[in-house]
């Protein structure tokens, strides 16, 4: 499998990523979880080091998912997840919410249920209106000083307004 480096970051990646999504959310009933770790743990083999994920895929369940898959090699690979909503006691999605208290909270819950130490690459899901963008990459700087968080990344537009307080890279 070819690999580069994701950006200017230093994180090496396979040229082939898996978007963990449709596993557990979006495109019909989640997958048996063995079928599922099974995948992940096949495309591992086939030399995908690249797996993104998010706290809305399930919501929570994706990132369990993948925490559990990826415990025997989480080393060798390089997770992505998501931050910025809110959601109801069912679980469906109601809002978003990027403020700097919620990211730090989504940081430690996705950490947890990653089974890791690190979030590789944490960026945000969907741009809150709300919340100034200069505030979330603020948040997310700190958390990549604490330790948590590798890298992160904006979108454009946003992005100009995000990279005074927030390196791109590690």
């Amino acid at each position: 499998m070819r690999t580069r480096e994701l950006g200017k970051s230093g994180l090496e990646i396979s040229a082939i990523g898996l978007g963990c999504m449709g596993l557990s959310y979006g495109y019909g009933p989640a997958t048996d979880t063995r079928e599922a770790i099974a995948l992940i743990r096949q495309a591992f083999e086939c030399g995908v080091t690249f797996f993104d994920t998010a706290e809305a895929y399930g919501p929570y369940k994706n990132e369990e998912l993948l925490g559990e898959a990826l415990a025997p090699f989480r080393s060798e690979v390089v997770v992505a997840t998501k931050f910025g909503f809110n959601f109801d006691a069912n679980g469906g999605q109601s809002g978003m919410d990027s403020r700097p208290e919620q990211i730090r909270a989504v940081a430690d819950q996705a950490l947890k249920r990653l089974k890791t130490d690190v979030i590789d690459l944490f960026y945000q899901h969907r741009v809150d209106p709300d919340v100034p963008i200069e505030d979330v990459a603020g948040t997310v700087k700190a958390l990549i000083s604490e330790g948590k968080v590798s890298i992160s990344a904006s979108r454009r537009p946003a992005c100009r307004r995000s990279a005074a307080p927030m390196p791109s890279s590690r």
